[in-house]
């Protein structure tokens, strides 16, 4: 595997993923689709219920939700999504999934959405897999290696940064990392976002202490910026770790190197 990304498909890619991550990528993909061409916006925003997690559920993500059940519990393989939260088939492997992470981004046509998945065996993150849903392309990593390299920046000085938006809770922090950061960016889709940090596109991402992320926002990330050089820490020192409690937060700070990301979580914390 050669570039930043892989593309639609990618045959390598799929001989050495877990079929499982493949299968619900593909299931993802096709569902997501189908849906922007058969409903109206409106339809796609739409919000059908309270998820697992306690946030809205728009109607995409129950669509490709259920598509990705479907395929990842056919292949015998449990499955912790946010929308459903924990589907139990007994196995020692399961899916962490977010199923379209950016859903008003995808419901709105904006074109910054992504499937998201990790791989867990007994407990383990071993692999992962993100999509991007509007052009297919697919980032893929093992616990085991990388065909991705982080940019390398050790100072927020000279990083450009993602961050999600501020909250009345947060407002401090926020400042304070963006003050320092040469760049800022705002994409609305944190899988999106950790995969440009894996491949070098982007110094780091962060949500800067407002404790919005949940597993499924950052998983993958574990796999695929920790296997690609970078780190991927919580600005409170929380472990991120497999748990199927969909109430648990994190304030997460993806960065191309250590260096990088302690100075990040001492702007957070404000030391």
């Amino acid at each position: 595997m050669t570039g930043s990304f892989l593309t639609d498909r990618d045959t390598e890619q799929v001989d050495v993923a877990h079929a499982a991550l493949t299968a619900a990528s593909t299931a993802a993909l096709d569902a997501y689709r189908d849906a922007v061409a058969r409903y109206p916006r409106a339809r796609l925003r739409a919000v059908e219920k309270v998820g697992a997690d306690g946030t809205d559920t728009m109607f995409v993500d129950v669509v490709v939700e259920d598509a990705i059940v479907a395929a990842a519990t056919a292949l015998g393989v449990n499955v912790l999504s946010e929308e459903r939260g924990w589907v139990d088939v007994g196995s020692a492997v399961s899916l962490v999934v977010d199923p379209v992470d950016g859903s008003a981004n995808a419901a709105a046509g904006v074109p910054l959405s992504c499937f998201s998945a990790a791989v867990v065996v007994d407990g383990e993150f071993t692999e992962a897999m993100t999509t991007w849903l509007h052009t297919g392309q697919s980032w893929w990593a093992s616990r085991a290696g990388s065909a991705y390299r982080t940019s390398g920046c050790r100072t927020v000085g000279d990083a450009a940064v993602s961050v999600l938006r501020p909250h009345e809770r947060n407002w401090d922090a926020w400042t304070r990392v963006t003050r320092a950061a040469q760049r800022i960016r705002i994409l609305s889709c944190s899988t999106l976002d950790s995969a440009f940090v894996a491949t070098g596109a982007v110094d780091a991402f962060l949500d800067a202490g407002s404790d919005t992320h949940r597993l499924m926002d950052v998983a993958a990330a574990v796999v695929l910026v920790g296997a690609s050089g970078g780190v991927v820490l919580d600005a409170f020192d929380r472990p991120i770790a497999f748990d199927t409690d969909l109430t648990r937060r994190w304030s997460t700070i993806v960065a191309a190197t250590p260096e990088l990301g302690e100075e990040l979580r001492a702007l957070v914390r404000g030391e």
